[in-house]
C-alpha cells in the first residue's frame, strides 16, 4: 500500500479550490501502463466565469521513481521517529489559456504585469503562438495566448496534510479576473 494517497491531496486541492472561488468542471487521472507514471488533470476556472473565455488548467505530474523515494524516506523517518524531509517534490503546473485573439497583447507588458500579480510564489511563462490556416495564408494569423505556473510541492508536506495551496490559489484568481478584465479587447468584443 502506497503512503501517500496523491487522489486525496488531488480531491482537497479541488475542495480548497471552490473555497477561493473556482468551478470545478472536469477531472482526469491517467497512468501510464509502461513506466507507472500519473498525472491527475482537473478543469477549473472563477465561478464568475463559467461561460468563458478562459480556460483555466491545474496537473499533478508524478514520476513512480520519486513516489517510491518518498516512501523510502518515509520508512526511514519512522525507524528513527522523525518526520520525511521536504527535499522530494513533485510540480503543480497551472495553465491559463485563451482563444484566438483578434488583437493580442504585448507579450513583454503582459508577463511583466502578471508577475506583479504572481510574485516569487507563483513563477509564470507567458507565450503566445500564431497561427495561419491552410486554406487562408493570406489572412491574419490567429494568435492565441497560453500562461503557464509551475509550483513544486514538498510530498512531506502532502504527506503531513500541511500543503494547500491557498496563496497559489489567491494568485491564480487575481490572475484569471486580470486576463477576464482585458479578454474583451484582445478578442475583439470591444
Amino acid at each position: 500500500m502506497a503512503v501517500l494517497d496523491i487522489a486525496g491531496f488531488v480531491a482537497d486541492i479541488k475542495d480548497h479550490a471552490v473555497d477561493h472561488g473556482f468551478h470545478v468542471h472536469d477531472e482526469r487521472h491517467f497512468v501510464e501502463t509502461y513506466s507507472m507514471r500519473q498525472a491527475f488533470e482537473v478543469d477549473l476556472h472563477p465561478d464568475h466565469a463559467c461561460g468563458g473565455p478562459l480556460d483555466l488548467h491545474l496537473a499533478v505530474d508524478l514520476d513512480p521513481r520519486t513516489l517510491m523515494s518518498f516512501e523510502d524516506e518515509v520508512l526511514r523517518a519512522e525507524e528513527v521517529g522523525d518526520i520525511p524531509t521536504d527535499t522530494l517534490l513533485v510540480p503543480v503546473l497551472i495553465t491559463w489559456s485563451l482563444p484566438p485573439l483578434a488583437a493580442g497583447p504585448d507579450l513583454l507588458v503582459l508577463a511583466t504585469d502578471l508577475a506583479g500579480l504572481a510574485g516569487s510564489e507563483l513563477p509564470l511563462e507567458v507565450s503566445a503562438v500564431d497561427n495561419v490556416g491552410a486554406l487562408s495564408v493570406e489572412g491574419e494569423p490567429q494568435r492565441t495566448l497560453t500562461i503557464v505556473g509551475r509550483v513544486e510541492v514538498a510530498l512531506a508536506q502532502i504527506y503531513l496534510g500541511e500543503e494547500r495551496l491557498c496563496a497559489v490559489l489567491d494568485r491564480c484568481h487575481s490572475i484569471c479576473d486580470f486576463l477576464l478584465d482585458r479578454a474583451p479587447a484582445w478578442l475583439g468584443d470591444v
